[in-house]
């Protein structure tokens, strides 16, 4: 009996971890897209102003 918990609390732990790193992913990615997006902003101001 002690085994099954044992494997269904590691096998839970996995999951939330799993879930944690898939948020942060699309969180990091999310930033990066808005970073470029603002760079591209810029870089376009900037050639209009020649």
């Amino acid at each position: 009996m002690v085994e099954s918990w044992m494997g269904i609390v590691i096998g839970a732990l996995v999951l939330v971890i799993a879930a944690t790193e898939v948020v942060r992913h699309y969180r990091r990615e999310h930033r990066r897209a808005q970073l470029l997006r603002h760079l591209d902003d810029w870089c376009a101001w900037i050639r209009s102003r020649r």
